[in-house]
């Protein structure tokens, strides 16, 4: 994308540069800038670490290490080349390495980067108000990690790696600082590029769809899981009446099959309709219709 300058008599194109043309070095200026305003790349986000590779058996550190609002991890790398290199896996290499941590653990990390920066602050107030806690929550801290890759520009192989990884329930994000040179000033243009910014919120919501299909498919049903589950997607009396129309159905049938169905599946099966294998009578399992998320089926309905 071209940036241009309106002057009275002209609007004139300004020229593009690199970071090295215009003496900005990786860690000790762009890393240092972005620190301390993180928000430029990752917004609600914390840095709580600088420089992070508190693990036994590696020497692999982490640019910049943060919390966003969500008690999510948020792995940052940078890189001013001019296609990226392979930072998309050297940062899921980071993302799994640090995917264990514990609130304690992010405590000890800020304490080490607010000293280093000379800043007598107490580490775990400050997360603690970041997140809106009163108290730490284990069981709700770390529950993902989120990646920003942050590069002059991002090759192909980048971009159709990311795409994929994101598909595949990653949440990796690819934000270009493209500089350019005004009269001898470095002006830098930043966009997201994965996902696209209009794009964001529709691809949360399916990634998570996914998540969940992928979740109820790899699960174990019977009874109990299946009211257990009905009884977290809708409300009571439909619980209530589900089990009613079970002990209503079951000596009527020679077989019971708990189960979940994905939107999709439902709607190509008619929201799970099949056929008595006795009379061929095509029927609609009635908890489906109710609940409109899972099914029970029969082999015969003794009809």
């Amino acid at each position: 994308m071209a940036i241009y300058e309106i002057t009275k008599d002209q609007i004139r194109l300004v020229s593009e540069t690199r970071f090295s043309t215009a003496g900005v070095r990786e860690r000790t200026d762009l890393q240092r800038l972005l620190r301390e305003q993180i928000q430029i790349v990752s917004p609600d986000t914390l840095v709580i670490a600088e420089e992070f590779g508190e693990w036994t058996d590696s020497r692999r550190r982490i640019d910049l290490l943060g919390l966003d609002k969500n008690a999510n991890l948020v792995v940052i790398e940078l890189k001013r080349t001019d296609d990226g290199g392979h930072m998309e896996f050297q940062a899921v290499r980071y993302a799994a390495m640090v995917s264990q941590m514990t609130f304690a653990q992010a405590v000890e990390a800020y304490e080490a980067y607010l000293e280093a920066q000379g800043r007598e602050e107490d580490a775990r107030e400050g997360i603690l108000s970041f997140l809106g806690w009163e108290e730490a929550n284990d069981d709700q801290f770390a529950q993902d990690v989120r990646l920003v890759l942050v590069s002059a520009e991002f090759s192909k192989e980048i971009t159709t790696s990311v795409i994929w990884l994101n598909e595949g329930g990653l949440d990796i994000r690819c934000v270009r600082l493209k500089p350019y040179d005004l009269d001898g000033r470095t002006l830098v243009d930043v966009q997201q590029i994965i996902p696209l910014p209009e794009a964001n919120e529709y691809q949360i919501q399916l990634r998570e769809k996914k998540q969940q299909e992928r979740k109820a498919r790899s699960q174990k049903w019977d009874e109990s899981a299946f009211m257990a589950q009905l009884e977290k997607n809708t409300e009571h009396t439909v619980v209530e009446l589900a089990k009613n129309i079970h002990e209503w159905i079951n000596p009527l049938v020679d077989d019971v099959t708990w189960g979940q169905a994905d939107s999709d599946n439902l709607r190509k099966r008619s929201q799970a309709s099949a056929l008595c294998n006795s009379c061929r009578r095509k029927y609609c399992c009635p908890i489906c219709l109710l609940a409109n998320q899972s099914t029970f089926r029969s082999r015969t309905c003794h009809g």
